[in-house]
């Protein structure tokens, strides 16, 4: 912690104490960001010195459940769903109370509805890719106003949803469905109808959750399976938006991709195979890169992506690590794209 006159301030220091006006009203709160807006806010103000933080802003990724807890339901997830059989379904509605925790975790952060979300791609597990469906599809059901009954309902689907995978008996992860053999394809898109299967009788399990878990690859064009309907009811239509986004970036029948590219490809969708409503809501909340990425701007700098801007996601602030000639810089710059429109990322290096 240092004591810096506002007049040396480069822009982007952390603050380490609150600043407060001489009748203790808080100005800007600990931890808060010196933006050069702020600086020149606070010389007007008369405020002239802050203590800062000596630490070096990093990137700070906010994420929907905590790692911790998310590590404790994934885990939770995999011990049952490894022991399920056909048959064998009690522990499975024992599990259906996850969905319930997962939808507590989220609701009870009261800025939950008004954040930006780092999602990472990261490789394919199909525990920890029932958990961040799940956390992805209660946020936007969340969003978009859906009831309490609801939330549980395709909170457990999105747990469930790809039980069928488990009976495959070939590689998916990592591979688009075109490079399959035909019998692998056929099995492939019958895995939604598996799973429909296992829990078809079961009285614990609504209708409108087996019905989102037979529906999670079906598409509004009519190109999805297995039925190829396009009768779709809203909380089928979450499961699939966020299914698909979230194999993407995992790479479960398909390739990985970048966060960003799994973005394009539902902007370019919405409206056709997805629901435009339910590709906003999620592309609202999901920072298009994430804190930590590693990027090139067209200036020909590359920078790493320390923090998101609320309601622009695609404009994140970054520490600026090489310059134009690729040489590492020696002390700090910090850039908002918020700020400067006329510089851009031009591509994610990592």
């Amino acid at each position: 912690m240092r004591l810096v006159k506002l007049t040396d301030i480069v822009g982007y220091e952390k603050l380490a104490r609150s600043v407060m006006t001489p009748d203790y009203h808080e100005l800007l709160a600990a931890g808060s960001i010196l933006k050069p807006e702020y600086v020149s806010k606070l010389e007007q103000l008369g405020i002239t010195e802050v203590l800062i933080d000596d630490t070096k802003l990093k990137p700070e990724q906010v994420q929907i459940l905590r790692e911790d807890v998310e590590d404790i339901f994934r885990e939770k997830v995999r011990s049952v769903l490894e022991r399920h059989v056909y048959n064998n379904n009690a522990e499975l509605e024992e599990l259906s109370k996850t969905a319930d925790r997962i939808i507590t975790e989220i609701l009870e952060d009261d800025n939950v509805i008004e954040q930006i979300f780092d999602l990472r791609e990261r490789s394919a597990d199909i525990y920890e890719h029932s958990i961040s469906v799940c956390s992805l599809a209660v946020l936007v059901a969340a969003k978009l106003g859906q009831p309490k009954k609801e939330l549980h309902n395709i909170g457990v689907a999105s747990l469930f949803h790809d039980i069928g995978l488990r009976y495959l008996d070939f590689s998916y992860t990592n591979r688009t469905i075109e490079e399959m053999s035909e019998k692998e394809q056929i099995e492939y898109k019958k895995h939604p109808a598996y799973a429909f299967s296992s829990f078809e009788k079961e009285k614990w399990l609504s209708k409108e959750s087996k019905l989102m878990i037979l529906q999670h690859h079906e598409r509004l064009d009519g190109s999805g399976y297995p039925l190829h309907t396009r009768n779709l009811s809203l909380q089928s239509e979450i499961l699939a938006v966020t299914d698909v986004f979230d194999e993407m970036i995992c790479g479960i029948g398909c390739k990985r991709t970048k966060v960003y590219e799994a973005v394009e490809f539902l902007k370019v969708a919405k409206g056709i195979k997805f629901s435009e409503e339910v590709v906003e809501v999620l592309l609202d909340f999901t920072a298009v890169y994430p804190a930590g990425s590693l990027v090139m701007l067209n200036t020909g700098e590359v920078g790493v992506v320390v923090r998101q801007n609320r309601q622009f996601p695609e404009r994140p602030i970054l520490r600026i690590v090489k310059d134009a000639q690729g040489k590492p810089l020696e002390g700090e710059k910090f850039c908002d794209l918020l700020d400067v429109h006329t510089i851009y990322i031009e591509k994610v290096i990592m």
